[in-house]
This record gives structure tokens, sequence and C-alpha cells, in this order.
């Protein structure tokens, strides 16, 4: 109720000139690093990865108490779009971040 008797009684501000904002590349990108880490599991992931750099999937799901199903498909989800980086060692596969400026801050945000 205040607010709106307050927005009522405001006089027209002056116009202002804003700056387009554009939908680029890069926040794409963004978007799709905040939507994947809108999931418990996949922030659990990150938090792990954040804190040891690289671990194989076995590693990861007995440490968040989870299948190495469950865990194998969040991590493809994340390979998928670009948030982390595989590598094969004979019948394990083992996961790092990949190193990006935003991830880290999201990682911080979210670990800390």
């Amino acid at each position: 109720m205040c607010r709106r008797r307050l927005f009522t009684q405001m006089k027209h501000p002056p116009h202002k000139s804003y700056r387009k904002i554009r939908c680029t590349q890069t926040l794409v990108q963004r978007a799709r690093v905040l939507a994947l880490s809108g999931d418990e599991t996949r922030i659990r992931i990150l938090c792990f990865l954040s804190e040891y750099h690289e671990a194989c999937v076995s590693d990861i799901a007995e440490s968040l108490e989870t299948s190495i199903n469950t865990v194998s498909h969040h991590l493809r989800m994340m390979r998928d779009n670009g948030l982390l980086a595989s590598e094969r060692t004979g019948t394990r596969i083992c996961y790092k971040l990949v190193p990006n400026d935003f991830v880290e801050q999201v990682c911080h945000a979210i670990c800390v």
C-alpha cells in the first residue's frame, strides 16, 4: 500500500537511455552453468571437484553417497555443457572442472 502511494505521487522521472543487454554466447554459457547448478547433486559434484580438482566417477559417487549411475548421468550433462572435461584411464573415467573464471566464482559462492 505504501509503495503504491509513493509510486503514484512521484513525477515521471526524466527519460534515461539504457544500454542494450544482448544475448551473447557468453551469456548463454553462463545461463547454462547456472541452470546446471540448480540441482542438488550437481552442486555437490561442483563442490567436490572444486575441492579435489579431479576424480573418477566411483570416487565421486562414494563421496556423495550416491549411485554410480546417478553420478555418471549428472557428470555427462555437465561435460556436454562444457563445465567438465573427462579422461578415460583404462576402465575408469575421471572428470575435472574446465578452467573458467565464471565457474570458479559460482563454485566459490556455492561451496564456501
